[in-house]
């Protein structure tokens, strides 16, 4: 069964939902300015929304193609640099400041549930051969996450070249471990 490729296909969906949470039904832009006066975007919400469907879609499709622990890993990396950890920031700013953030409920109802199950499926297809494996990915993720809320959309392309030449340089390497 390939319940990890049907799983990663939610990826794009789910971030479009969190978004219109965000951004149609509350204001997510004036709670941040409320609370980090700093983060002035240099591209609009939209724009990163756009930016980062295409790249979950693109990255996704190369999986399907490629069917491969190179590519999975790339979409768990991505995944969760922009919805796990995404979820644990709006919950945690949410306590932190006792005022709801804008994006908690999809990161509570859809983001942590439909990665749970994706990180689950990785592992029962043996795209993930061990937690470590998956802790490196999410520390590799956080620090994404972290580093695009400092700097900006600049990480957002840097991240998507290094995960095309990890891509190149692992792809051949993990043939071996090719799921079926």
């Amino acid at each position: 069964m390939n319940l990890f490729k049907n799983l990663i296909v939610l990826g794009p969906l789910v971030y479009a939902v969190h978004h219109f949470e965000e951004h149609v039904i509350f204001n997510f832009i004036e709670w941040k300015l409320q609370y980090f006066e700093h983060s002035a975007a240099a591209l609009s919400t939209e724009a990163i929304l756009s930016i980062l469907v295409c790249i979950l879609v693109m990255f996704a499709l190369l999986h399907l193609v490629k069917n491969n622990r190179a590519s999975a890993y790339i979409i768990l990396y991505i995944l969760f640099a922009i919805q796990i950890i995404n979820a644990i920031y709006h919950i945690f700013f949410s306590l932190y400041f006792s005022d709801f953030s804008p994006g908690t409920i999809t990161a509570v109802l859809f983001y942590l549930p439909v990665n749970f199950l994706i990180v689950r499926a990785a592992f029962k297809e043996g795209f993930l051969k061990s937690y470590m494996e998956y802790v490196y990915i999410a520390l590799l993720g956080t620090a994404t996450f972290v580093l695009f809320e400092l700097y900006g959309p600049l990480v957002i392309g840097l991240s998507v070249v290094s995960s095309l030449i990890y891509f190149v340089w692992f792809n051949n390497r993990l043939t071996d471990n090719q799921v079926a």
